[in-house]
């Protein structure tokens, strides 16, 4: 009976450890990376607004390692082109994405002015997938909805799409670099090398979106 109560206790004690370090959920892993960069941001926003290169790369810190930069990558391109992409390509079409994503949330944010964040329980709808949405409210006090669309990756949950006050970022790259392909005549290589003026003109789109009331 003693040993049986021994091993008890020494299967407890020697479990501990991995459960103190059990993989932060999909809805932890959002309010930490929002935490850390409203924290950045706090400290840091009157530089950043002088050094925005400064401010991406600090975006790119915190949130880079918990993006799925290839899958959404792979998501914007669509199979008909990811399929004809080397392998090189892919890779340089991932850093001038990341880059971009940083630039286009990053802009956005410098525009928040501590007005007020609320984070809603997550929602787990397949093993390997969740949503988390985030509540923006904004000085008017008009409440402008986000949701963060999660995927498991091994005991990891990494970003996969965002939806900004009913903007679909990732349904809105897509459409842009596919239209971009046609004016390009469908040259890959150009098109990944004018990501950033593609990035533009999306959110030169999403803002019209916004204005129209869609």
């Amino acid at each position: 009976m003693i040993n049986a109560v021994r091993h008890t206790l020494l299967t407890l004690l020697l479990g501990l450890p991995l459960l103190a370090s059990a993989a932060p959920t999909a809805q932890q892993v959002v309010e930490q990376s929002v935490e850390r960069m409203l924290g950045d941001l706090k400290a840091n926003k009157e530089r950043y607004r002088t050094d925005r290169e400064a401010f991406y790369q600090a975006l790119n810190e915190i949130l880079g390692p918990v993006v799925d930069v290839r899958g959404i990558s792979r998501s914007i391109m669509t199979v008909k082109y990811s399929r004809q992409a080397s392998e090189a390509q892919m890779l340089r079409f991932e850093d001038n994405f990341k880059r971009s994503l940083m630039q286009f949330y990053g802009n956005a944010l410098l525009e928040y002015d501590n007005q007020g964040i609320r984070i809603l329980p997550g929602r787990q709808t397949e093993p390997d997938r969740a949503s988390v949405g985030m509540e923006v409210i904004g000085q008017n006090g008009v409440v402008y909805p986000l949701s963060y669309t999660m995927v498991k990756q091994g005991d990891t949950w990494l970003l996969r799409n965002v939806i900004i006050n009913g903007i679909n970022v990732g349904k809105l790259f897509r459409d842009q670099f596919a239209e971009a392909m046609q004016r390009n005549g469908n040259d890959l290589d150009k098109t990944i090398d004018g990501w950033v003026q593609v990035v533009e003109q999306a959110k030169d789109s999403a803002e019209a979106q916004q204005a129209s009331g869609r």
